[in-house]
This record gives C-alpha cells, structure tokens and sequence, in this order.
C-alpha cells in the first residue's frame, strides 16, 4: 500500500495528464475531420417567392422615380437576381409624360439597378406636355435603372405619333426624351415631325 507522501507526489502528474486529455478531446470536437467533401456553395435554386409584387424608389422629397411591379417574383439564391412573370416598370419624371416598360417575363438583379425585359416587350410613352405618344416594341428592353434608359439589341419598331421606324437596336434616354435608334433603320416620318413637331 502506497505511503500518503508518495500519493502526494503523484497528484499533480495525475492533473496534468487529465488536463491534457481534457485539451486534446476538445480539439477533438472542435476542429474539422479533415477536407469538406460537401459542396458549400449557394445553388441557383428559388429561396423565396412573392405574388403581386411591387417595389418603388423615392428620391429626396418623398416623390416617386420608379415602380416595378410583377404578377410573380422569384428570388434566387446563388446570384441574388430574380425571375418575374408579367413585369412592369414605369418611370415618372416631373413635367413629363410617364414611361412603361411590359413584357411577358423578366429578370431583376439583386439592387434593382438593370431590369431585363422578354418577350412581347413594349414601351409605352402616354402622350402629353407636348409629347405624341411613343411606343417601341421588341423581345427584350434592358432597363438601366440609376441611368434613366432603356435600350435593346433585338429589332425594334418604333411608332411615335404618326411616324413608324424600325431599327436593329435602340438606346432611349428618359431624362433627355432623345432616341437614338442603330443597324438597319427604315419607316417614314410624318411631316408634322420633319416640320418641327413636338420634343423628342
């Protein structure tokens, strides 16, 4: 039978070695068991969705700049953009005509800066302050949110008033009222136009 002194001794061996074993087990726990086998990264699958979905911007005095509505909005994880059914995009400017963007289906990025519009898509400008109404139809509109423009690399038929022109591309400006139109433009331009019509 071992003496009290030597049981003493023996102790702070016996502390230190549980205290190691303690140390080591939690490591154990802690630490990964080796190299992830999982693939962590987000998978463009939907997260969440919105029926009848709306979203505006105000600028400084509580006006409104710009609303997107959608009959459906389906939001996805990896990229953050979001898929929508039945969009449309109207812009207001002071003293103008408001400007709609529609289309069949679209997409939205994740700070709402670029709309894209498919299938089907029209701009519809109401006439007004001087303006005939304007109308441009094509199977896709990129709408630049922060820019104020619109613009297409797909045909594009363009009515405005009584002129008709079509063109292989189109960029309009919502702030500036200018349409610029690109590639193979043809139609004819009313006189009331060519005369000095209205703005742009």
């Amino acid at each position: 039978m071992p003496r009290p002194g030597k049981l003493a001794s023996l102790l702070p061996l016996v502390a230190m070695a549980a205290l190691a074993g303690i140390t080591y087990w939690l490591l154990q726990a802690t630490l990964p068991s080796g190299p992830q086998t999982t693939d962590q990264s987000k998978r463009h699958t939907a997260d969440y969705f919105a029926d009848n979905f709306s979203v505006s911007e105000l600028d400084a005095t509580g006006t409104t700049q710009y609303r997107l509505t959608a009959a459906r909005m389906m939001h996805y994880e990896d990229d953050e953009n979001s898929d929508l059914t039945l969009p449309a995009m109207r812009m207001f400017q002071p003293q103008k005509p408001t400007v709609t963007a529609t289309a069949q289906r679209g997409t939205v990025n994740a700070d709402v800066s670029i709309v894209d519009l498919y299938d089907n898509a029209r701009i519809l400008r109401v006439a007004g302050f001087g303006d005939p109404q304007m109308q441009a139809d094509s199977q896709h509109f990129r709408v630049l949110v922060n820019d104020d423009v619109i613009e297409t690399e797909k045909p594009v038929r363009l009515q405005r008033g009584p002129s008709v022109m079509t063109a292989n591309g189109m960029n309009y400006n919502n702030v500036t009222r200018e349409m610029k139109l690109f590639g193979n433009v043809r139609g004819a331009i009313a006189a009331s136009d060519i005369n000095g019509g209205a703005s742009k």
